[in-house]
């Protein structure tokens, strides 16, 4: 009886004492141009040099990359696990140099990665109806092609709008034919989306939701985690003036705060004149 009760015992110990699961918080990170100061003027445009430095840290840290998709599967409970050093690169807009230079670059560590594809500004996608292509953009031969060679193709919308400010229809339209056009030039479903501009609300998650996406990205400029939403997954932003030390917080998690004080800053107050900006477009429109 005693030693019935000692291994009874001995074995409540050994359940109480097991490690509690750690919780699932991976660096999304967000890139745009991967291009020198000589050909593009935006400070979200990293240099070749420093990409490099980046994918080489990576690497030398033994991160693992999995796309979006991938990162959402786990999340939804519908796959298996993640490598122990899991890290999501993304891009956005679908610059060309995703394909001559970012590609070739992430190739070389066995790297993958995922590019949102603006589809009117598409390189051969015909005229747009207002305005002007930011850049150089991928044509769709380079998007069949980065499809082909595995790395995530997802949609950034068709005309880059502030989705949560424009009209129920367009909305429907703008996530739509991205969709569509995507999934034609690849041959494989599309179910990610990221946000122009990093902008949703709950009417453009639902739009997204019900029109076919699985998983929506964010901006926000915190780690994500296990209760992060699937609809408003949270990235990282990576700019030219990303040194190594601040990347290497980046994909740790660490001094996040300090790193995106500004930004936070900037976001409230851009934030606020959002607000008054809709606000008075309402009255206009009622008056």
């Amino acid at each position: 009886m005693h030693d019935a009760l000692g291994t009874l015992q001995r074995e409540e110990r050994a359940v109480t004492t097991v490690a509690p699961v750690r919780s699932l918080r991976v660096p999304i990170l967000m890139y745009h141009e991967i291009a020198p100061r000589s050909e593009a003027a935006s400070r979200l445009a990293v240099t070749p040099e420093a990409f490099a430095e980046q994918l080489a840290w990576l690497h030398q840290e033994g991160c693992q990359t999995v796309t979006a998709a991938e990162l959402s599967a786990v999340l939804a409970g519908d796959a298996g696990e993640l490598p122990d050093r899991p890290v999501v690169l993304t891009f956005d807009d679908g610059y060309a140099d995703f394909h001559t230079r970012a590609m070739p670059m992430m190739e070389q560590y066995g790297f993958r990665a995922t590019v949102f594809v603006t589809t009117g500004w598409v390189d051969d996608a015909g005229p747009l109806p207002t305005g002007r292509r930011p850049g150089r953009m991928m044509s769709w031969s380079q998007v069949e092609e980065a499809a082909q060679a595995r790395f995530e193709v997802a949609a950034h919308s068709h005309l880059h709008p502030q989705l949560d400010r424009v009209s129920p229809k367009r909305l429907r339209e703008e996530l739509q034919v991205s969709k569509a056009q995507l999934e034609d030039k690849t041959g494989s479903p599309v179910t990610g989306l990221a946000y122009p501009f990093g902008y949703s609300n709950a009417r453009v998650r639902h739009a997204a939701r019900e029109l076919g996406h699985s998983y929506a990205c964010a901006v926000s400029n915190v780690m994500m985690s296990d209760r992060s939403d699937l609809l408003a997954l949270p990235r990282l932003t990576v700019r030219r003036s990303t040194r190594i030390p601040t990347f290497q917080h980046l994909v740790r998690g660490s001094s996040l705060r300090r790193i995106f004080m500004k930004d936070r800053a900037l976001t409230k107050g851009w934030a606020v004149a959002r607000r008054s900006m809709a606000a008075l477009s309402s009255v206009s429109r009622d008056e």
